[in-house]
This record gives C-alpha cells, sequence and structure tokens, in this order.
C-alpha cells in the first residue's frame, strides 16, 4: 500500500528534495507551502502552519481523499541572524510562530488522524543548530532545539498509538535559505556579527546536497521503528558523538571561535 506523506516547506530546498525521494519510494506526496508550488509528481497545497485554521483544512483534504496520512514531515522553517538585542521582537515572534508554533500545529492536527488509521509517522526537521547553538542565530538555534525537544516529548505521548516521532538534525546544507539579516551594532560588536554571519553562508554553500538530505530523510520516515533523533552526514554524526565527552564549556568556547570571534 502506498504511504500518504505530507511534507511541510515543500516548495523548495530540503523540503522539495525529501517529496522527491518519497515519490520515488512509490509514497503519494502532498506538499504544503504558502506558494503552493512542489516538485513533479508532488500535490502541491497552499497553506501557511502557522494559522491552524490552515493546517487543519489541509490536513481534512488529504483524509478525505486518502482516508488517512501515514507520514508527516514537518520542514517549513526560516532564519534570522543578528545579535539579540538589535532583532525586533516582532521577527523572533514570526520566526519561533514558523519554525516551532507551526510544527506543533501541524503535529497536533495530524496524531488523531493519524490515531484513526492504526498509526504513522511524524518527523520534525530540527539543526546542528539545537545541539550546537550559532551565535548572532539565538532565535534560530532555540526554535531548533524546542523542536527536537517538542518531537522527544510527543514521542512519548503518542507511542501506544502506533505513531513513531523522531526528531532530524542536519547539519550545514546548500539550500541558501531564507534568512532575515540584522545588521545593527555590528561596529559596536567589532564586526563580529557580519563575519559570523559569512562564515554561516559559507558552511551552507560547502555543505552537503540538499537531494542526499532528502534521501536520508526519506528513509528515516519510512522506517518500521525510529529513535528519538538523528543526525544527517558523518560530520554531523561524529560531532554529536564527541560532544558526548566534551566539557560544556569546551564545546561552547569551540562554537564562539567559530563564529564569533
Amino acid at each position: 500500500m502506498q504511504k500518504v506523506c505530507l511534507v511541510t516547506g515543500g516548495s523548495r530546498g530540503i523540503g522539495a528534495a525529501v517529496c522527491r525521494a518519497l515519490i520515488a519510494q512509490g509514497c503519494r506526496v502532498y506538499a504544503l507551502s504558502r506558494s503552493g508550488r512542489g516538485p513533479e509528481g508532488a500535490h502541491n497545497l497552499i497553506g501557511d502552519v502557522t494559522d491552524p485554521e490552515s493546517v487543519k483544512a489541509a490536513i481534512a483534504q488529504i483524509s478525505a481523499r486518502e482516508g488517512r496520512l501515514d507520514v508527516l514531515i514537518c520542514n517549513a522553517g526560516t532564519v534570522i541572524s543578528g545579535a539579540v538585542e538589535y532583532i525586533a521582537p516582532e521577527a523572533a515572534s514570526r520566526l519561533f510562530a514558523l519554525n516551532f508554533e507551526g510544527m506543533a500545529h501541524c503535529v497536533r492536527t495530524a496524531i488523531p488522524v493519524m490515531r484513526a488509521s492504526g498509526g504513522g509517522r511524524v518527523v520534525c526537521i530540527a539543526s546542528m543548530a539545537a545541539a550546537f547553538p550559532v551565535p548572532f542565530h539565538a532565535y534560530y538555534s532555540a526554535s531548533k532545539a524546542a523542536a527536537e525537544a517538542f518531537a522527544k516529548a510527543v514521542r512519548n505521548e503518542v507511542r501506544p498509538f502506533g505513531i513513531g516521532v523522531c526528531a532530524v538534525l542536519p547539519g550545514d546544507t546548500r539550500t541558501s535559505p531564507v534568512r532575515e539579516k540584522y545588521h545593527e551594532g555590528d561596529a559596536l560588536y567589532g564586526g563580529r556579527i557580519s563575519r559570523g554571519v559569512a562564515v554561516m553562508e559559507r558552511d551552507e554553500e560547502r555543505g552537503m546536497d540538499p537531494e542526499k538530505v532528502g534521501r536520508a530523510i526519506a528513509r528515516i520516515a519510512l522506517k518500521k521503528r525510529v529513535k528519538p533523533a538523528y543526525a544527517i552526514g558523518f560530520v554531523s554524526k561524529l560531532q554529536l558523538f564527541l560532544k558526548r565527552f566534551m566539557p560544556e564549556s569546551f564545546v561552547s568556547a569551540i562554537v564562539g571561535k567559530m563564529y564569533a570571534s
């Protein structure tokens, strides 16, 4: 039986790559985005994950057409860079509304649909920034840490219903993410804001192929059983392994040297 999958933020980047990978595995894929665009072969839906009613309408449409929802991949997200003291509170609220609250709306709405059909899979896309919070990307790092914690908590809530939940932490990926930049205070910070953001963007340009990341996420989503969290890519897996044996202050100093010096 074909798996019925919903991918949020499916119009570009990692989300579109996940859609293509799932389609290649024979799944029926719905790509939800504000633009309503998605990769060839996907059923493209217009919706806004920050609006609970929009999420309900999208999942109701899938449920009415397919009779079930087997896989939900919460990928929609954005990035804000800059010094915390200069980032507008409204901008931070918009980021959390998309990166965290939007994910929560989707998961909350999908649970009863999955329970009614005997189970399902939920994959919440976090980031390595959840494990290694990045200076001048504090709100983004916090939102992704919240996504990981949310996935791990909900996992045990819905386990008896046959619903498996996990977080996925991709490393740097060549996706040209939508990044809202705040340059204010750069002179006061000795140019560290612009240098830190430039290093992050360089790392992304040199990062993993999004198609490879998409295939890895699709494989995780289609597993019979999932672990609480997964890193993608050898470097990311090695970083998480080594972090277990390092003092937190040492890890923080390394990250600070990379992105805030």
